[in-house]
């Protein structure tokens, strides 16, 4: 790290002072945590002789951050990253979330983002839009209104014309933005979002690869449509199909008010169609009212049929308790939120987080295994 930290001094001269730079790049330093609190700092001798600096320079730095009170200085011991700094010193942030809803699939996703905040001395401030995409701006008005200094969004990119566009216009808001549980599909490097998500397309396809373990070839998937995780889902579940080489095209998919109508009767007949001994469901309320109709035809859950879920929100109170893949929720919180707060440390040098977090399938009987945990 010395002659990195070197190197940046020198090459940022003719941006300002030089004991200026010194004392800045010390200071992100600390904020960053390469030297903690009560740790002691290199000597103004060691740091004179890793940046060519002078030692007046390098006392100047020294005494730039001992006025701010970031450092203090030990006689005959040295300088040292000052243990508490004054009760005005400090920043307390304030990070906004926006989260569709706070029911089934987020209170474990905002649990992880309060206590990452609550453990750097951060705070949030909480809206939602009920999966309305007409609320979403003037929620995150709000929240930029209440002086947030950075937003952690879950937004809608499904069912809207120019996605991409979007995403633009979120990146361009006046804070740091980092989206949970969203990114932008099929573009590639040109997703110039930070974001942090559940690896759906990887969750189905471990299902169908544990599924294929048990011994089955015509393996179905059954879909909510229109939602965020379904295109993730199929994805998954197409390459699984193709790389196991499993019987192909057995896909139906309706969106939530069909399956509800007729609580999941249309979709078991498609599945009796496709006559699969296996099935991957998305999600957990659908497989369950799947699980009602194939009784109610007489078919038994897992011995004619084996059925995995996708969510795990409610899997294990189903009828016959539900393999469900599990997505890390309570991790995707808590890495977005630690994700902002190194943005708000670091700034631009900060790289770009694009980080996607693989679930585990959580083994119940519906799938006929063994009643127990294989983690992936």
């Amino acid at each position: 790290m010395a002659g990195k930290r070197g190197a940046a001094v020198r090459d940022a001269e003719t941006r300002g002072l030089k004991f200026e730079i010194l004392a800045d790049q010390l200071r992100r330093g600390i904020l960053a945590g390469t030297w903690t609190a009560g740790q002691k700092l290199p000597t103004e001798q060691e740091l004179s002789k890793e940046t060519g600096l002078s030692l007046t320079t390098v006392r100047r730095a020294f005494d730039e951050l001992v006025a701010e009170r970031i450092v203090v200085r030990r006689q005959g011991a040295g300088s040292f990253v000052a243990q508490l700094r004054p009760r005005e010193e400090r920043v307390r942030r304030r990070i906004g979330v926006l989260l569709p809803d706070t029911q089934l699939y987020y209170p474990r996703v905002l649990q992880g983002i309060d206590e990452a905040l609550s453990a750097a001395g951060a705070s949030l401030q909480l809206a939602t839009y009920r999966y309305d995409p007409d609320r979403e701006d003037d929620a995150i008005g709000s929240l930029l209104d209440t002086g947030v200094d950075g937003l952690l969004l879950a937004p809608t990119f499904t069912g809207i014309d120019d996605p991409l566009a979007r995403a633009h216009a979120l990146m361009a808001l006046p804070v740091p933005v980092v989206l949970v549980e969203r990114s932008l599909h099929d573009i590639g490097p040109a997703d110039t979002t930070e974001h942090v998500c559940s690896d759906h397309a990887a969750g189905a396809y471990d299902a169908v690869a544990h599924l294929a373990r048990l011994g089955h070839t015509r393996i179905a998937l059954l879909t909510r449509s229109r939602t965020v995780t379904e295109y993730g889902v199929a994805h998954g579940y197409r390459r699984a199909i193709a790389d196991l080489g499993l019987v192909p095209g057995l896909q139906f998919s309706q969106p939530k008010s069909a399956w509800e109508a007729d609580s999941a009767e249309s979709a078991f007949h498609a599945l009796r169609d496709f006559e699969p001994t296996a099935a991957l469901v998305f999600g957990d309320r659908e497989a369950a009212m799947l699980e009602g109709a194939a009784r109610r035809s007489g078919i038994r859950v897992p011995d004619d049929v084996a059925l995995v879920s996708y969510d795990d929100e409610v899997a294990d109170l189903a009828e016959v308790p539900l393999t469900a893949v599990a997505p890390p929720k309570y991790r995707i919180g808590r890495m977005a939120a630690d994700v902002m707060l190194r943005r708000l440390i670091e700034g631009d040098e900060c790289p770009l987080h694009q980080i996607r977090l693989r679930p585990r399938i959580v083994v119940r009987r519906s799938c006929g295994a063994a009643d127990r945990h294989e983690g992936h």
